[in-house]
């Protein structure tokens, strides 16, 4: 779908217009492309000072994995770490060298007066950030810190990174990730997707990394070999997740409603997939699904897609419209894992990816059935993840909640509301199908065995429900 005013503001004589009436400047978002490096430009590299070396250990190691340009400021003492991975760092000598990349070891912050590292590392560079360009703080989790002093200030990490994602606009996001202490090496398949052009629309988000199994895989085909379902694959959002997991490998089985096999067979076939017509809400429809698995062995993984708005105000929300998205949104999700579970139709390691909203964060007007549903997956991912910790198979499960993405759906809003929600976030503009679905690859890696219970927004920090 076409913005025009984003492409307006793109041009010389627009750029012009909108800095003088104080109007929005959304920027060409950096998307990733085949064949690119997976950081494109140089990284300066921080860490606060204390003993724990084990979080800038596993930064050293992948960022040397990945080929990255590295910069230390002079007096800092992760070049240690740096050297050790074989990683010749340059010396960021304050002049007009710009980054791509600015990240910062936090974990060994522990009181209010550490704090200070922080700013001493950001403020002097502030300014040198390339468009597109990624923030990346690393703390501990702040709920497994009995110490007072040390979680306030990692809980204080929070509120920095957040307001650094509004203030450095130019498409530059933040994030910030808390890692368990022995669970470093499971950064790698979070801090790949960060530092990369797959996160260009997922801002000011604090994602947590546990012990979880992560499995070695090859990071230029990360889904290789394995086979992964899609609800709601004929179009749109749907679409765009089956097409990124067949890029990044997997065998994907597009699943939809019988009334969509065209669209869906003309996916499937265009990324070598098979199809699935199948009615989600139907009592056997764990079993259909069950019985594709096993064909191919089992499923890796299953990605909650398929979803309906049918919006009304309260008072004027008939009951058929309240129960038909309660019951696809989110009564049919909790019965098919639920069956897939019970029947071992989830192979090891197995990855399940919810797909939310920011409506079931913030709520929304004139949709109580869809936002109630949404909130309602969320509080789904929240206590499967508790169970799902103890299983011996070393099974997750995610979510991730859109906010505003240009689709079939968001072109037929009011110009007027449409418009406001493109621009109420950092970003200024709306994000793209391939947003959402680079985000869901990420969660669905072998390699991320560190994520669990997790909802990750992709919505350009969003200025609803933040």
């Amino acid at each position: 779908m076409s913005d025009r005013y984003g492409d307006f503001v793109q041009s010389s004589i627009g750029k012009k217009v909108a800095k003088n009436l104080g109007l929005p400047l959304p920027v060409t978002l950096d998307r990733f492309e085949s064949g690119e490096r997976l950081v494109r430009g140089s990284v300066l590299v921080g860490r606060a000072n204390g003993d724990d070396k084990s979080v800038s250990e596993s930064v050293a190691r992948i960022l040397s994995d990945v080929h990255a340009e590295v910069f230390v400021n002079s007096h800092d003492d992760i070049k240690d770490a740096l050297a050790d991975a074989s990683i010749e760092a340059k010396a960021n000598t304050g002049g007009e060298d710009k980054f791509k990349v600015l990240l910062f070891d936090a974990s060994n912050i522990r009181n209010s007066d550490d704090l200070k590292q922080v700013y001493e590392f950001f403020h002097t560079v502030a300014r040198r950030v390339e468009t597109s360009g990624r923030v990346i703080v690393i703390g501990r989790p702040p709920e497994q810190i009995t110490d007072i002093d040390a979680a306030l200030a990692q809980r204080a990490l929070e509120g920095f990174v957040k307001s650094v994602g509004k203030e450095f606009k130019r498409g530059v996001t933040a994030q910030l990730i808390y890692v368990e202490e022995g669970a470093e090496k499971n950064l790698d398949s979070t801090l790949r997707f960060f530092t990369s052009a797959r996160s260009s629309y997922v801002s000011g988000q604090v994602v947590r990394v546990g012990k979880g199994d992560s499995v070695e895989v090859d990071w230029t085909q990360p889904l290789g070999g394995k086979t992964m379902l899609v609800t709601g694959a004929s179009r749109g959002i749907g679409e765009a997740i089956a097409r990124v997991l067949a890029r990044e490998g997997a065998h994907v089985i597009c699943l939809d409603v019988p009334q969509q096999q065209g669209d869906l067979q003309k996916v499937a076939s265009e990324i070598s997939g098979s199809i699935l017509t199948v009615d989600i809400t139907s009592e056997d429809a764990g079993a259909q699904i069950a019985d594709a698995a096993q064909k191919r062995g089992g499923l890796d993984s299953i990605i909650h897609n398929a979803g309906v708005t049918r919006d009304k105000t309260l008072a004027k929300m008939d009951e058929k419209k309240w129960d038909m998205v309660i019951d696809i949104n989110l009564g049919s999700v909790a019965k098919l894992n639920r069956y897939l579970l019970d029947n071992d139709v989830l192979k090891e390691n197995a990855r399940i990816v919810c797909v939310s909203s920011i409506s079931g964060i913030a709520g929304n007007m004139g949709q109580t059935n869809y936002a109630t549903s949404k909130a309602g997956v969320i509080g789904l991912v929240d206590a499967t993840a508790k169970q799902l910790e103890n299983n011996a198979k070393g099974m997750t499960i995610n979510a991730v909640a859109p906010g505003f993405i240009e689709t079939q759906m968001t072109e037929a809003i009011p110009f007027a509301i449409r418009e406001a929600g493109r621009r109420m976030n950092s970003m200024s503009q709306g994000g793209l199908p391939v947003d959402v679905a680079e985000t869901i690859a990420w969660l669905a890696s072998p390699a991320s065995g560190g994520l669990n219970g997790n909802t990750v927004r992709v919505c350009g920090q969003s200025l609803l429900g933040a």
